[in-house]
């Protein structure tokens, strides 16, 4: 029998997903959420994302539902995002039946409010799939509502991880099947050739952290690395800090001098300046202690061909193989930091050859990619059969 293709318009999906993390709030989410959408409509499927407002002004963009305010939670050592407001279910219930999406994404499925609520709201024929990010020793909530939220997660038609690490938290709780596909980098924004900040070139050794400032992302841990890594080193260092969080408030925005080493704490910045400030770096540090599911930052460091040192956490052994991309050392080490970050500084050769292996390896997780992946998924959760527009999938199914 000769297989004739269905038009394209025949396969195409009527898609929700639904967020507590969106613009303009910056973070891992965010940016999943909006290459997700984005590569999934230039795969000819309609996308509409549901989540909150911040600050009350955003714009009434099209393709997006903003319902209730957000409110942040401190939850394991950080502020997670959660809606707040009146009628939440009944809203998402009008959305999802004057849209009548063929499969509902949520991200993080079983946190409170919007993700946990669209387990409810869903109408009957529609398909939800869950996406789990988060990763930790143990969950307090998970724990003592482990009965009621079982309950609710039996409405998932398919489970997604983002990661072994996430996987394996997610599963302890909750067994099931789970498939994990990993998140992706846009390796056009964040590429090697980009410019770099002009006043960072100045033959200092530059050591970029990219992230929120809590305690759980270990940035202090990396200050006291600093002077040690310093003695050690051949050229003058500078730190620059990017992001916002509970320790910005402690450093100040003109230089700081620290036993030679400089230190610039930028606060947020422009998403347009985020790729330069990557290439303006010689040297990539993450120093969080735990509970990181995957680590977005470290590919778009390898994306930008920037070497790495990053704690040896379950969630960042996912990204990077130490002595390969970079070096992975223990959590709440600033010695084993320190003489990484010493050992990459005093090598450029060491450095380019780790610069150019993370970028390879950050094209395996280009989004056109992973985007493929979750789009044949969502085929299978529905039944469907299509002719296979991207490349094989290698995603993988756990249980």
């Amino acid at each position: 029998m000769v297989h004739v293709p269905r038009p394209l318009e025949e396969c195409s999906l009527k898609i929700g997903i639904v967020t507590q993390s969106y613009y303009p709030k910056p973070g891992g989410v965010t940016e999943v959420v909006h290459h997700t959408a984005n590569g999934l409509r230039r795969l000819g499927h309609e996308v509409i994302i549901i989540t909150t407002r911040y600050n009350g002004r955003e714009k009434d963009d099209p393709g997006i539902y903003r319902i209730g305010r957000n409110m942040l939670v401190p939850v394991n050592g950080a502020l997670v995002n959660v809606t707040i407001g009146f009628g939440l279910r009944k809203k998402l219930q009008h959305i999802f039946h004057r849209e009548d999406f063929d499969i509902i994404q949520t991200h993080c499925p079983l946190v409170p409010t919007l993700p946990l609520l669209t387990l409810k709201a869903a109408r009957k024929n529609q398909k939800v799939v869950g996406t789990f990010h988060a990763t930790a020793q143990s969950n307090i909530a998970y724990h003592l509502f482990k009965r009621p939220l079982e309950a609710r997660a039996t409405r998932l038609n398919r489970r997604i991880a983002v990661s072994a690490s996430a996987h394996q938290f997610a599963h302890k709780y909750f067994p099931s099947r789970y498939d994990i596909v990993p998140n992706g980098i846009d390796c056009d924004r964040f590429h090697p050739d980009v410019a770099p900040i002009e006043e960072l070139t100045d033959g200092r050794l530059n050591i970029l952290y990219v992230g929120r400032m809590d305690a759980r992302k270990g940035v202090t841990y990396l200050l006291r690395a600093l002077p040690l890594a310093q003695k050690r080193l051949r050229q003058k260092i500078r730190l620059i800090l990017v992001g916002e969080g509970k320790l910005r408030g402690f450093l100040i925005r003109r230089p700081v001098i620290l036993h030679g080493a400089e230190i610039i704490a930028v606060g947020r910045i422009e998403p347009h300046l985020l790729p330069r400030y990557y290439t303006s770096a010689d040297i990539f540090c993450s120093p969080a202690t735990g509970q990181e599911s995957f680590g977005i930052v470290l590919l778009e460091a390898m994306a930008s061909g920037i070497p790495i040192v990053a704690s040896e956490i379950p969630g960042y052994r996912t990204v990077v193989t130490s002595g390969k991309e970079g070096f992975l050392v223990p959590p709440r080490d600033p010695e084993r930091f320190a003489a990484a970050i010493a050992e990459l500084g005093n090598e450029p050769a060491l450095r380019r050859t780790f610069g150019t292996q993370g970028r390879e390896k950050a094209l395996m997780y280009n989004w056109p990619i992973i985007v493929g992946l979750l789009e044949r998924l969502f085929y299978e959760t529905l039944g469907r059969e299509v002719d296979n527009r991207t490349q094989e999938p290698v995603y993988e199914s756990t249980e």
